[in-house]
């Protein structure tokens, strides 16, 4: 007999204490070994006053048990309100989303019937990083940040991942045709890991095209590996292939905790009616039988609910006529996957489970040598009343060189518009100007700071600045589109 293990469960906003319910119903009638503890998070939190939506008492909940079995939530419509996902993940180093998509052929209709793909996407960086700012009164900004550890981490698991569960096959998606620094490093560290695994076929795909691809030719793909951002949007499109995106369920792991959810939202317009599929967070309550240790429990769930599939017996969002047999409620499907457990399917192929291995990423240390700074790019909020002319600006920024710091370029949303610089982009009220090191003198903080302090003096609005670095002897920040 397992020991029970102690669980943390989020019951959720919306249909997730519906779905939660018929959930955790299955897992027990399966023989599932262990002990709840409830907390509340989401909507009811927010609007109390909580930003994140989860309280430090619930947050401590989770480090001491673990494990989060999560339903879906909603976060208020509005500014103020962060992502309790992202809170989460980060707060536990959820770092791997593990998204397993299929199709269920001919019982669920889709156009897509070979769909067997693992989406493996980076958990806490990226565009998710949450770090925005306005910056005047045209512009507005958000950083992507992609780190050379985060990388690996995700990149290495999603090889590891592969191999385990004999996946022949990682596909990486990236944009490095244009972030050639933040995207070029994901791709170069894919690059890198893949010559450790001989045995996986590996390919590289720019994002648009791949997207497509995964869009039009599932098929072709077996595990893929994304950042962030691309991640969470290439596993919609390729669940809603299924025929449906409630069929799809998620782990979020790191080395010491997890959190196991559906994809999909909490579909306030239907809560209440019973008619939601609970199947998503089921194959993800599947997911953590296997994490804690209880793979006989994970086989029966998994393989009486592709009996219950099989058999016709399906919630509204994919019941079809002609195909389906019986369309149920949240509650009645979830009696139909209770009186099948024992048994397994006849047109698919069932499902076996081994003990969980707990994947652990090595990350190889970046050493550099030199790190040297050689000048800053100054954004300035300028619009003066005459118009916005490049050539007049430069002309008032010349007046700041000094120290071994000479302007050398002015960008506006990134395109170059000075020197020699012709273009009939729209022209906002946010510019980069770019002092670069003249001379023998070296550049230093002190000399930066002085430069703001003449910038300051003439009247400039300095928005934000960002330092320029070498990094042994390798540039460590783009040129401007025109150069």
């Amino acid at each position: 007999m397992t020991n029970p293990v102690q669980i943390t469960v989020a019951r959720g906003d919306g249909i997730g204490p519906e779905i939660m319910g018929a959930c955790l119903r299955i897992l027990e009638a399966a023989g599932a070994q262990f002990v709840t503890e409830e907390i509340q998070v989401g909507e009811k939190i927010y609007l109390a006053g909580s930003p994140t939506g989860i309280s430090r008492e619930a947050l401590d909940t989770l480090f001491r048990n673990k494990v989060l079995y999560k339903a879906p939530i909603t976060t208020p419509q509005g500014s103020g309100f962060k992502s309790i996902n992202v809170t989460i993940r980060k707060a536990l180093g959820l770092y791997a989303n593990i998204r397993p998509v299929m199709s269920y052929y001919p019982f669920v209709a889709t156009k897509y019937p070979q769909v067997d793909i693992v989406i493996v996407r980076e958990n806490e960086e990226d565009l998710y990083s949450g770090i925005e700012h306005r910056q005047t009164r045209e512009v507005y900004q958000t950083l992507k940040l992609i780190s050379q550890p985060g990388s690996e981490r995700i990149i290495r698991y999603a090889f590891e991942f592969a191999r385990l569960n004999n996946r022949k096959k990682v596909t990486c998606f990236t944009k490095d045709n244009i972030m050639k620094m933040t995207d070029g490093l994901f791709h170069k560290i894919f690059d890198d890991v893949s010559q450790e695994y001989p045995d996986i076929i590996t390919e590289h795909k720019i994002i648009d095209i791949g997207a497509a691809r995964a869009a039009t030719q599932p098929e072709t793909f077996d595990v893929i590996v994304m950042s962030n951002l691309y991640g969470d949007i290439v596993s919609d499109i390729v669940a809603e292939l299924t025929g449906s995106v409630g069929l799809a369920g998620s782990a979020n792991i790191g080395d010491k905790h997890a959190l196991f959810e559906a994809i999909h939202g909490s579909a306030p317009d239907i809560a209440g009616r019973g008619i939601a599929n609970p199947s998503g967070l089921l194959l993800a309550g599947v997911q953590m039988m296997v994490h804690i240790g209880q793979p006989q429990v994970a086989e029966a769930i998994h393989n009486a609910w592709l009996k219950t599939i099989e058999d016709g017996i399906h919630t509204g969002d994919v019941y079809k006529e002609g195909t389906s047999k019986q369309r149920v409620g949240t509650d009645a499907f979830a009696d139909a996957v209770i009186e099948r457990l024992g048994q397994k399917p006849t047109h698919f192929k069932s499902v076996t489970y081994g003990a969980a291995e707990l994947i652990k990423t090595t990350i190889t240390p970046k050493i550099i040598r030199q790190k040297s700074l050689v000048g800053v790019d100054m954004f300035l909020d300028w619009s003066p009343t005459e118009g916005r002319d490049p050539e007049k600006l430069a002309e008032a920024l010349q007046e700041l060189n000094g120290d071994g710091l000479q302007l050398i370029m002015i960008t506006n949303r990134g395109q170059k518009m000075w020197p020699d610089a012709r273009s009939e982009t729209y022209r906002t009220d946010h510019w980069r100007c770019r002092f670069q090191s003249v001379g023998e003198l070296p550049v230093t903080h002190h000399r930066l700071i002085s430069l703001f302090q003449r910038a300051i003096n003439a009247g400039f609005d300095i928005v934000k600045t960002e330092n320029l670095y070498m990094f042994d002897g390798e540039r460590g920040f783009s040129l401007g589109a025109g150069e």
